[in-house]
């Protein structure tokens, strides 16, 4: 397998695709692994200009047969080179035989123009022969026996580090598999079992463990002391670390007493409750005590919100002062030049709060004053930000005086960092407070506390639980909140922390992490990404924080890092696991050190930025140029970029861009660029308003700068009908959708009968396609019909028309009666206008996916055909 030059693992059906377009020759093949079905592979053969693709599916016994040959019987194969060798004679069932493979490209090497430690991880590749085909089956390239069990092995361990958050350790072992198995093999050979190499390596690798292990177990005896019994003057001492005895690695006297301190450690731990049990009943029985009850701590007193003022114009040319109170609930208005307010409004009286698009610093607040009577009155503040700080104000206290059990808004807050691997300064207050540069809060909002704090850093160098404690004191220290740790999760110096509330802690459920690794062959973790999911509620959330390749010159290898992650981070509702990733949340916010760059010269760069000239660098900005060719973060969105690149500062200032760094290979240029990003994508007709993005000028311990954006978010909770169900013995009549047509156009040369899957959280069973009347408006429509069972995926029958107008691109067509009719769990209107339907495009022959779409459910309520990207 390791020699097959046809096997491409996991690229996508539209690199393959490109790839036998390029081979241009009928019977060109690859073989891909299957974007649908785990351990499935994807056979993919060109013919007469068309791409036909063919699952490889293992049976129980693992014995792998090409599926949907209509009438040829299915024949089994226990490698896929017995399979390739099988399939390259005719009538077999494919459109032709396998002639000519399509070989993989050879990976370039993965240099790390920051410079950072990799850890070995240079070796992670290996150099794989091409295979020849031949017509009695696959003949390996010759290779000489000793190097190829070393490429066995690391080939073994590039598929166990997918799965193992032992990364570091991995990154020492791919080393030694890479130069130092070869060695031990000889020494084996002639008689001498030791394996000196191995034993070095594990030193190397256990270095840091001896030192963690030292300071744990000295504590753990420290502790185990302090329960003791008593003891006579003149006992002798216990020693505490005995010298090991002899052991079958007598060879290595650093590993056989680091499995001695991991003996002692066990032995500790197993004994120390059962002392320290023991000891505490003793002195309750020896002393007559009393065991005090448990009492709950009081909650931590929430630091209570200023009241704000701001000065505007009422009317033409009236001053007057707005004062808001949310503490009490109410907003007063006062008179330039008046002591007492001429008017208050209480929470409840306010009814509306309008601002102005043509006059962005202007609102119009209407409001309650007499029975049956209401006021509408204009103001003007200062700037458009005093007026976004008063919103937020009369938003949170509308919220804080609700007498809604469930929130319908909340606040999120995301950051990213890189932290140039040092440690950080005393005070993160300017970025957890979202001040600074750029569009940043107001200072009567910026200490209004966040539903939600979700933290990414990357060349974090501190511990994991250091960092979680850090942040939380930090944030403690600032809002008075104790925050609750969502999750935490890490993938070497790259970190993601979720905080929430403490009175959130109860609406979060179904929290799923997990990490990706895009280093040197996909193997290392220096870079990559970790994501958190969860629901609030009835809201699905994503975070996804990245570190993905550096250098000016790497913007393919970065789209492909991108690619990667949406691949095979796994997040979100395993229901939804066929989907793409930034389709299966409500909302997905994704943030990191991106690292693209500029595409200008550095003075040229320099020029702009001392002018402040951000819109002539940002048309140059590689991430805004890939996102525009549809390269990568597909109908994502960012805040409006008002602050100066965040990389490369010279450390200790934010005065200075260091863009030279002086290597032994030579100068290597880093141009100031955006490399700190924050986006975000959500489903159709979903709240999402951005009110704050920018970046700190105030902490220099790293050649970045912290960014911060601040999000206003719409949560749903369960849904709870206004009219009770109807009772009787007949079936629950519930609202449905029925289909008209559907048209997809997708970019592929595949010729392939496709099919529709459709979910929702809203559906309740599946119902097989049926035909209907002649008559119906375009789009859907709503009608009643019985409940059926539930089910997780409801699909349509084969498309009914196919074509092939635009070179490169299917257009594909299904008729009503091929549609299936979807059943919502509720019939209430109100609920299903906040739900959303997903589309998946899937060809009959592979199962795989040809492209997606999420469709809101409120647009279709009584709408034309609409169209979907």
């Amino acid at each position: 397998m390791a020699a097959a030059s046809w096997y491409h693992r996991d690229i996508s059906r539209v690199v393959a695709e490109e790839l036998l377009a390029k081979a241009g020759r009928d019977g060109c093949f690859l073989v891909r692994d299957s974007e649908s079905v785990s351990g499935a592979y994807a056979l993919c053969l060109l013919f007469q200009r068309h791409v036909h693709t063919y699952r490889i599916l293992p049976d129980d016994e693992g014995l792998l047969s090409v599926q949907t040959i209509q009438g040829i019987q299915a024949k089994c194969f226990r490698t896929l080179p017995d399979l390739i060798g099988a399939y390259q004679q005719p009538n077999n069932g494919l459109v032709t035989p396998l002639l000519y493979p399509v070989a993989r490209a050879r990976p370039a090497a993965d240099d790390d123009s920051d410079g950072e430690d990799v850890r070995g991880g240079g070796h992670a590749a290996s150099v794989v022969s091409a295979g020849v085909a031949g017509a009695g089956g696959w003949v390996s390239a010759p290779l000489p026996g000793r190097p190829h069990i070393s490429q066995q092995l690391h080939q073994r361990l590039q598929e166990q580090v997918h799965s193992s958050p032992a990364s570091d350790f991995t990154g020492f072992m791919a080393e030694y598999l890479s130069h130092h198995l070869q060695l031990d093999l000889e020494a084996l050979r002639h008689g001498h079992p030791q394996l000196r190499h191995l034993s070095t390596a594990l030193v190397t690798a256990c270095r840091g463990l001896h030192r963690r292990i030292d300071f744990t177990l000295a504590g753990l005896e420290t502790l185990a002391r302090v329960f003791d019994p008593p003891v006579s003057p003149h006992s002798p001492v216990r020693e505490q670390v005995r010298r090991p005895p002899q052991s079958f690695l007598a060879s290595d006297p650093d590993l056989e007493l680091l499995l001695h301190k991991i003996s002692t450690v066990n032995h500790l731990l197993s004994s120390l409750e059962k002392k320290v049990l023991k000891s505490l009943q003793e002195t309750v029985s020896r002393h007559n005590l009393a065991l005090p009850g448990a009492a709950a701590a009081p909650p931590p007193a929430t630091k209570p919100l200023a009241v704000q003022s701001f000065e505007v114009k009422a009317g033409k040319s009236q001053r007057a002062t707005l004062t808001v109170d949310v503490e009490v609930g109410t907003v007063a208005i006062t008179k330039k030049g008046s002591g007492a307010p001429e008017e208050t409004i209480p929470h409840d009286k306010i009814l509306q709060l309008i601002k102005y698009q043509s006059e962005q610093s202007k609102v119009r607040l209407v409001y309650d004053r007499e029975p049956q009577r209401s006021l509408t009155r204009d103001f003007v503040f200062p700037s458009a930000r005093k007026r976004e700080a008063f919103c937020q104000l009369l938003q949170l206290m509308k919220i804080q005086h609700s007498n809604l059990d469930e929130p319908d808004l909340i606040s999120v807050y995301v950051g990213t960092w890189n932290m140039g691997s040092t440690p950080p300064p005393r005070s993160l207050a300017s970025w957890l407070t979202s001040r600074g540069l750029g569009h940043t809060q107001d200072e009567t909002t910026a200490c209004i506390p966040h539903d939600i704090y979700v933290v990414g850093t990357q060349e974090n160098s501190l511990g994991d639980r250091e960092w979680v404690e850090f942040l939380r004191a930090s944030l403690k220290t600032l809002m008075a909140i104790d925050y609750r740790v969502v999750a935490l999760q890490c993938l070497w110096s790259i970190k993601i922390v979720v905080l929430v509330k403490p009175e959130h802690e109860r609406r979060i459920s179904h929290v799923h992490t997990s990490s990706v690794k895009t280093g040197i062959a996909n193997t290392l973790g220096n870079k990559g990404a970790v994501g958190v999911s969860f629901l609030f509620n009835g809201t699905s959330f994503g975070f996804v924080n990245c570190h993905l390749a550096s250098g000016s010159e790497k913007t393919h290898r970065r789209n492909q890092n991108y690619s990667d992650i949406v691949r095979s981070l796994v997040l979100g509702d395993k229901r939804l696991g066929a989907f793409d990733l930034t389709l299966r949340f409500t909302h997905l916010f994704w943030f990191g050190d991106l690292n693209y760059r500029l595409d200008m010269d550095v003075q040229d760069i320099l020029a702009h930025l001392t002018k402040k000239e951000f819109e002539a660098l940002l048309v140059v900005d590689q991430l805004n140029l890939e996102r525009e060719k549809n390269k990568v973060f597909l109908r994502f969105r960012e805040g409006d970029i008002s602050f100066p690149p965040t990389y490369r500062y010279e450390r200790g200032t934010r005065d200075t861009y260091m863009w030279q760094k002086f290597k032994p290979t030579g100068v290597r240029i880093n141009v100031p660029s955006w490399c700190d990003r924050i986006l975000w994508k959500s489903h159709p007709e979903t709240h999402v308003v951005c009110n704050s993005y920018g970046c700190t000028d105030d902490i220099v311990t790293s050649d970045h700068s912290p960014v911060f954006a601040t999000f206003e978010v719409g949560v749903t909770s369960q849904f709870v009908p206004k009219k009770p169900p109807a009772s009787g013995s007949g079936p629950e009549p519930l609202a449905c959708i029925e289909w008209e047509n559907i048209e997809v156009i997708v970019k592929t040369t595949s010729r392939s009968k496709c099919y529709i899957e459709f979910h929702s959280y809203c559906l309740e069973g599946e119902v097989a396609p049926r035909a209907r009347g002649a008559g119906g408006s375009a789009g859907p429509s709503w009608s009643c019909a019985p409940r059926f069972p539930p089910s997780e995926a409801q699909r349509s029958g084969e498309n009914t028309s196919q074509s092939c107008d635009i070179p490169g691109f299917l257009k594909l067509g299904w008729s009503a009666k091929h549609l299936p009719v979807l059943n919502p769990i509720l019939p209430d209107l109100e609920y299903l206008g906040d739900q959303h339907l997903l589309l998946s495009i899937k060809g009959v022959e592979s199962c795989e996916s040809y492209g997606e779409c999420c469709i809101a459910m409120r647009s279709m309520i009584g709408s034309m055909a609409q169209q979907f990207e």
